[in-house]
């Protein structure tokens, strides 16, 4: 028997008009304009330079306003933030593991455009390199000393795990699950859908045209909203580590707010002479000149370090934090009272508006640089890599913190959480040597993260460019910069700096994190209807339509012989 197509179907010279064989239009070619939007651009631009105003005249008010949105916003969505960060997990692995695993972030044939060193190395660094630095040291030793409400004794045994645990909770599957939903929706709709690189334009499968009127530019303002506050909350960070870094080694006798804000200035301006010069030479050298410092940092510690402890440390981390899993993505105000909100406030719910906040710069870099992967390697690459770097990261670091404490040596209480790797490189040969170099990781990881996000705010801002001007890519450098100073000086210097970051954070990722359900939402709809699906369907249907003919016709001996529309089928065989 023969299966008959239409002739549509059957004519090749019509074969890319339908949707099951149609090739990826290029990057861009579905949108409806180019160049400066200037509603997105200027409303965004003018509620930044309002923000930074009111931050440079007034910092105490802006301080107050943001402690009050705070605790709204901890009060009434802290249980949103907690639901969301486990429920993307679970939709990120459905995607891997599942048919549409398959589908790649392109054409059919394509090839990856970076080498997949190079490919970890700049989705690393621009996701979460500046974090590791800060809180490679400091949030094991915290929890380790402090474990959270209602858990273990701390300075025991069982703290020890429960610190190891906590931290990986919060720097493996759960960020790096956040980042790989926006980087899908970006990747699949520009590289296999040909839409702009935009946010807005992933909820096309939702909304249509209407992503081209307000709402498409609401969407991408908040995503430029949150990708400001986000970036800024991370160079704060760096600023703080760099400014205890230099004090450490005598170049200054204080680090005051002056100083803190000046080191923003400085590595402001390499950032944007970074990202001008585009990703390939700007982010992708400085990338992998991080990572083989890190790695140099890290096997430092490692080989002077408590090193049977550290490798000990890996197999126990990996056990304490699956069997803790389910209890720490659980975590509420309910769960503990006032105490385990305020916990959560300064680690979890944080976090994870963090990470919510950096999805936009990050999602939309590594969909910039995935081109050409499968959805399965996508997710298999932004999940598993960057968290086994993480585990390890945060064993050498975090086990010999420990160690020393626990020998006694008070790191913990000698230095403020920004200084705490220093304490530690303190007690191990050529410190000075090593607290140069971590001010150097620090500050290009400052570089290689800003830079990322000055760039994907300027392609929010130029209706999706994948290369967007360089006067708009330096104008939100340079905002950035000015944000990051201003969320420093709300916090008023020390450990209160570090609680303007958060607090601005926090308050800042929450729209966003409702645009990412509904981005979740699109991609899943969207996939429903890729040409692989479409072919897949349309083959599994024909093939079964075509058994049961035969079946019931020829019982079975009977073959299938594919022809066009007129063709008589070949005569079959006795």
């Amino acid at each position: 028997m023969a299966i008959d197509f239409d002739s549509q179907q059957a004519n090749p010279d019509h074969a890319s008009e339908h949707p099951a064989l149609a090739a990826p239009p290029p990057p861009g070619s579905r949108s409806t304009g180019s160049g400066l939007d200037r509603v997105v651009f200027g409303v965004t631009a003018v509620i930044a330079l309002a923000f930074v105003a009111w931050g440079f005249a007034s910092a105490s008010s802006l301080g107050t306003a943001s402690t009050s949105a705070l605790t709204w916003v901890e009060t009434n969505t802290g249980w949103l933030f907690v639901l969301l960060a486990s429920g993307f997990v679970v939709y990120v692995l459905w995607l891997a593991a599942g048919r549409y695993g398959r589908i790649p972030l392109g054409a059919d044939d394509e090839e990856p455009e970076f080498r997949t060193v190079s490919w970890v190395a700049m989705m690393f660094s621009a996701g979460m390199g500046i974090g590791l630095m800060f809180y490679g040291v400091s949030e094991p030793l915290s929890h380790f000393m402090k474990p959270p409400p209602g858990t273990v004794e701390p300075g025991t045994d069982a703290a020890l795990q429960t610190a190891m645990a906590t931290t990986l909770f919060h720097w493996t599957l759960h960020p790096w699950a956040i980042y790989a939903v926006v980087g899908l929706a970006i990747a699949y709709g520009t590289f296999r859908r040909g839409r702009s690189q935009l946010i807005s334009s992933a909820f096309a499968p939702l909304i249509g045209k209407r992503t081209e009127g307000p709402i498409g530019k609401t969407i991408d303002s908040l995503a430029i909203f949150a990708t400001l506050f986000g970036s800024a909350a991370s160079l704060g960070l760096g600023a703080l580590q760099i400014g205890s870094g230099v004090r450490i080694l005598g170049w200054l006798d204080q680090t005051g707010n002056a100083v803190l804000v000046g080191v923003i200035a400085v590595l402001t301006a390499a950032f944007v002479a970074s990202a001008v010069s585009g990703v390939a030479k700007g982010i992708q050298w400085l990338s992998n000149i991080n990572m083989v410092l890190a790695i140099v940092l890290a096997g430092f510690v490692f080989v002077v370090g408590p090193t049977v402890l550290i490798l000990n440390l890996v197999p126990t981390a990996i056990g304490d934090y699956l069997r803790d899993l389910a209890e720490m993505a659980a975590r509420t105000e309910a769960s503990g009272g006032d105490a385990m909100a305020t916990w959560l406030a300064g680690w979890t719910v944080f976090y994870w508006a963090w990470w919510i906040s950096w999805t936009p710069f990050v999602g939309m870099f590594i969909a910039r640089i995935s081109r050409g992967r499968t959805i399965r390697q996508f997710v298999t690459g932004v999940l598993l890599v960057p968290s086994m770097v993480s585990l390890v990261w945060f064993c050498i670091f975090g086990g010999a913190a420990i160690d020393t404490q626990r020998d006694g040596v008070d790191i913990a209480g000698q230095s403020t959480p920004e200084g705490q790797l220093f304490g530690l490189l303190d007690h191990y040969p050529l410190a000075a040597v090593t607290t140069v170099l971590v001010v150097v990781l620090v500050a290009i990881f400052f570089v290689s993260g800003a830079d990322a996000a000055s760039i994907v705010m300027g392609t929010l801002s130029q209706r999706g460019a994948i290369n967007p001007r360089k006067p708009v890519v330096i104008f939100w450098g340079v905002l950035t910069g000015a944000v990051a100073a201003v969320m420093l000086l709300v916090g008023g210097g020390g450990s209160k700096a570090l609680q303007g970051l958060q607090n601005l954070t926090i308050v800042a990722a929450l729209p966003f994190a409702v645009v990412m359900v509904g981005l979740a939402v699109a991609l899943a709809k969207d996939l429903r209807t890729d040409p692989l699906m479409l072919r897949k369907a349309i083959g599994t249907e024909a093939v079964e339509a075509a058994v049961i003919e035969g079946v019931t016709t020829h019982g079975d001996d009977f073959s299938l012989v594919v022809t066009g529309n007129g063709d008589e089928p070949p005569p079959k065989k006795s």
